[in-house]
C-alpha cells in the first residue's frame, strides 16, 4: 500500500529579494522530486533578478549582486523552466510541497506576470490542486507550540526530528519541506484519508482561520513594539495572495 512517504512528490522553495511576495524577485529556486522507489532528483536555478539584492537578504541566502549578475540565468528563461516543471508535476497529479506555500506561490505568480509569461493558474487552473503546505498543516495539528519563532522552518523541522545543513538555500529548504510533510503524514494518520481536492480545500480553510486568529492577536493583545495595531490586517488567502488582499506573511 502506498503512503505519502513512498509516493513520488515534489518539494519547492525560492529565495528572494524581499519579504513581500508581490514585490520580491526570485534569486534562487529549487525543486526536489522524491519517492516512488526512484532516486531523488534535484533541479536548481540561480537567477539574475534584474534589481539590487538587499544586503539583509544576501545574509540569508548568500547571493549578492555580483554573483547574480555573473552567474545568474535570464529571469524569463529560468522562470519558464521552473513553471513548466511545476505544471508537469501538477498535471500528473504529483503533490507539490512548500513551507509557507502561499509566499512562494505568490512570488512565482507575480514573477511570471512581470515577465509576460503564463501564470500557474493559466497553466494548470486555480485549483483544487495537489498542493501541500507543512506550515498550515503544522498549525492545524499542533496548535499550541510555545516560543516566538518556533513556527519557522528550522525549529519546525527539529520538532519533527529532521536535521539538515545549509539552511536557507533553496535546495535545503525544499528538502526540509518534503521531510516535514512526510513526518506529518506519518505522525497524523488522518491526513492520509484526505483526497487531494479535499486537502486543498481544508488548507484554504485552515489558513483563513489561522490568519484570522493572528489578526485578532495583533489587534487586541500585541504591543506596538510587536507590531500591534487596532486596524492590523493579516491576509488569510491560500495558496495565492493577490495585492488587494496583501497583509503580513507568517
Amino acid at each position: 500500500m502506498s503512503t505519502f512517504a513512498t509516493i513520488r512528490k515534489l518539494g519547492f522553495d525560492t529565495e528572494t529579494t524581499a519579504t513581500d511576495p508581490n514585490e520580491a524577485r526570485i534569486v534562487t529556486a529549487a525543486l526536489i522530486v522524491r519517492g516512488g522507489n526512484r532516486p531523488d532528483h534535484t533541479m536548481t536555478w540561480l537567477i539574475n533578478p534584474g534589481v539590487p539584492i538587499p544586503p539583509e537578504t544576501t545574509e540569508i541566502h548568500g547571493i549578492d549582486d555580483a554573483r547574480a549578475q555573473a552567474e545568474g540565468q535570464d529571469p524569463a528563461t529560468a522562470l519558464e523552466e521552473l513553471a513548466d516543471r511545476l505544471a508537469q508535476a501538477l498535471t500528473y497529479g504529483m503533490p507539490v510541497i512548500a513551507y509557507n506555500l502561499s509566499y512562494d506561490w505568490t512570488v512565482l505568480h507575480c514573477e511570471l506576470q512581470r515577465h509576460g509569461l503564463p501564470t500557474m493558474a493559466e497553466r494548470v487552473g486555480a485549483g483544487p490542486l495537489p498542493l501541500v503546505d507543512p506550515l498550515v498543516i503544522d498549525k492545524q495539528v499542533d496548535k499550541y507550540v510555545k516560543g516566538q519563532g518556533q513556527r519557522k522552518l528550522k525549529p519546525t523541522a527539529e520538532r519533527y526530528d529532521i536535521a539538515l545543513n545549509d539552511w536557507h538555500t533553496a535546495e535545503a529548504d525544499a528538502l526540509a519541506a518534503l521531510l516535514i510533510a512526510e513526518a506529518q503524514f506519518a505522525r497524523h494518520s488522518q491526513l492520509n484519508s484526505w483526497a487531494p481536492a479535499d486537502l486543498f480545500a481544508a488548507q484554504q480553510k485552515w489558513r483563513a482561520e489561522q490568519q484570522a486568529g493572528l489578526q485578532k492577536w495583533f489587534r487586541t493583545k500585541a504591543t506596538p513594539e510587536q507590531g500591534g495595531a487596532p486596524d492590523k490586517v493579516i491576509d488569510g488567502s491560500w495558496p495565492l495572495i493577490i495585492p488587494a488582499q496583501r497583509g503580513e506573511s507568517a
